[in-house]
């Protein structure tokens, strides 16, 4: 099995579409587009476009399946009886679950129009959407109270204590009982994986080490701190979902603490894994995976994600020593100084590299500080950083490119 459709030998930016000027779809993300398009850039990575929650974070939305009414330019447009009867077809799985759910299946065919209508305009110019899967759903959503029995009650998702926290991360959201899936033939993970390559180009699927072992926390645990590994499904699930969707466009998050059995399970169902260049640059650590010289053609490189502070916030906050290994490393790839211009020379860093796809966060591009960082992980983060409009030039998009076609880069 092989992932269809990443990129090779590519570069793109991470900017979701609430981080456009205004929030919404319409002309600023067709800006986006031709901006991206003039810089060399191929692919546009965006955050789930589910409802969020109250915080705004699209990664615990009341449903899998539906996307968020929010992002509309046009959220008045005229809907007919007929479009909505045959969307309701057309997503007969869920689309019943989030109307039962109080969900408007008007402004889900008003989001089919305007996404349909930017994927095209994205794909003349040569730009594909890398969308993303969040690995759980929340608390009380449509799918929990749709598929009950697909869910467990004795304990709630999270992670170990890790880079971010010192409790490990108390997500909370309900667990996947997978012995009731597999008896379903994993139908629920067939049709979100349906849905996805149906909204995307490409999916990043988040925290999938799950697959091979999740973190169960008892439910009513004030921390993550005493949860336990279970086993996950392993391949099952995407075998059953290749049978029917073939070949699947899919990333691996194989972020946090991996071992040798998701390692396993990301080779053998060819999936490219993620390195994050901020993650590097420790020499007293012991995870060397994302050092710039361990990196691999079947990865995904990133200045930073969406959980990481921008790379000026984290630079100004670096230890001397990791600074001493920036340096080195940006010298020896021949970027940006790294004291006066820190975002850049991990970008120019990033596209060195051999991995298949190079990301940066579109706050890089822009050289900004932690003001605008997009999310601090264990906190009720706001996700409301935003583009003002203008503040990618012609310049900047000329200088991205120059970097981009330098590294062999240029579709």
């Amino acid at each position: 099995m092989a992932a269809a459709g990443i990129p090779d030998r590519a570069a793109g930016v991470q900017l979701h579409v609430t981080s456009l000027p205004g929030g919404r779809l319409g002309e600023p993300a067709r800006d986006f587009v031709r901006w991206l398009a003039a810089a060399g850039q191929t692919v546009w990575q965006v955050l789930p476009v589910a409802v969020p929650d109250a915080h705004g974070s699209p990664y615990a939305s009341p449903s899998a399946f539906a996307a968020w009414p929010g992002l509309l330019e046009d959220p008045g447009a005229p809907v007919g009886d007929d479009e909505v009867a045959a969307f309701a077809e057309r997503h007969a799985y869920w689309a019943g679950s989030w109307a039962d759910h109080g969900g408007d299946l008007a402004d889900q065919v008003r989001f089919e129009r305007e996404w349909a209508d930017l994927r095209a305009f994205a794909a003349d110019h040569g730009v594909q959407v890398l969308g993303d899967i969040p690995i759980y759903v929340a608390a009380g959503s449509a799918d929990e109270a749709t598929w009950p029995a697909l869910f467990r009650t004795d304990a709630v998702a999270g992670v170990p204590p890790d880079a971010f926290t010192e409790t490990g991360q108390l997500w909370g959201n309900p667990l996947y009982d997978w012995d009731a899936m597999a008896a379903d033939g994993y139908r629920w993970w067939v049709e979100r994986l349906r849905r996805s390559v149906g909204l995307y180009d490409l999916v990043r699927i988040d925290h999938f080490r799950a697959f091979a072992a999740f973190w169960a926390v008892p439910a009513g645990d004030a921390t993550a701190e005493h949860g336990r590994w279970e086993p996950g499904p392993g391949r099952a699930v995407f075998d059953a979902a290749t049978a029917e969707l073939g070949a699947l466009p899919v990333l691996a998050e194989d972020l946090g603490v991996i071992d040798a059995p998701v390692e396993d399970l990301r080779d053998v169902l060819g999936f490219p894994g993620m390195a994050v260049l901020q993650f590097a640059f420790d020499p007293d650590g012991e995870d060397r995976r994302h050092e710039p010289e361990n990196l691999r053609r079947d990865q995904v490189v990133y200045t930073g994600t969406h959980d990481n502070d921008t790379v000026v916030g984290w630079w100004d906050t670096l230890p001397e020593r990791r600074r001493r290994e920036v340096r080195r490393a940006c010298r020896a790839a021949g970027t940006s100084d790294t004291d006066s211009d820190p975002a850049w020379a991990l970008i120019g860093l990033a596209h060195a590299t051999p991995c298949r796809l190079a990301v940066v966060q579109a706050q890089d591009v822009l050289s900004l500080g932690s003001e605008a960082r997009m999310n601090t992980p264990g906190t009720a983060a706001t996700w409301s950083w935003r583009l003002e409009a203008g503040m990618l030039t012609d310049d900047l998009a000329a200088r991205l490119r120059d970097v981009t076609a330098e590294h062999g880069r240029l579709a």
